[in-house]
């Protein structure tokens, strides 16, 4: 059975191994000072938001996420970040995670949930073609 908690101070070191594995897929160097940047706002919980999957009692998936407001609709809540370790795959831990993110942000009354993903990401991409609807949007970035 798949149970989602808000991470604890007690799960900071797996969380940044599979943190480090996300980075990884993407192929993005891993930044100790963004971690801890990031674990900070987790602990607070008022900017950046952050669930774990624990799968027989080890944590095996991780989602961040942050709402932000809308010129359009009320706010929306966007899940930045999704990882399940590659061992606990295809036993429905990335959608348990997408699910109590959309339970979330429905509670905090955001309007939409939504996510990217890289267009190479085959088996995500079959996951999220079934519990959301891809509408078409490029996404364009330059950094700073």
């Amino acid at each position: 059975m798949i149970t989602i908690e808000r991470l604890k101070p007690a799960d900071r070191e797996q969380w940044e191994a599979l943190f480090d594995g996300y980075h990884e897929f993407y192929g993005r160097g891993r930044s100790p000072e963004i971690n801890e940047r990031a674990w900070q706002e987790f602990e607070t919980g008022s900017r950046m938001h952050a669930r774990g999957a624990w799968l027989d009692g080890r944590l095996v998936g991780i989602v961040h996420f942050l709402v932000h407001a809308s010129t359009t609709t009320p706010d929306v809540c966007y899940l930045q970040d999704l990882f399940t370790a590659p061992e606990a795959r295809g036993q429905g831990v990335a959608r348990a995670l997408i699910e109590a993110v959309r339970e979330w942000a429905r509670e905090q009354g955001c309007s939409q949930l939504y996510w990217q993903t890289h267009e190479s990401n085959v088996t995500g991409r079959r996951l999220y073609d079934r519990v959301a609807e891809f509408r078409g949007f490029i996404v364009y970035e330059t950094t700073l």
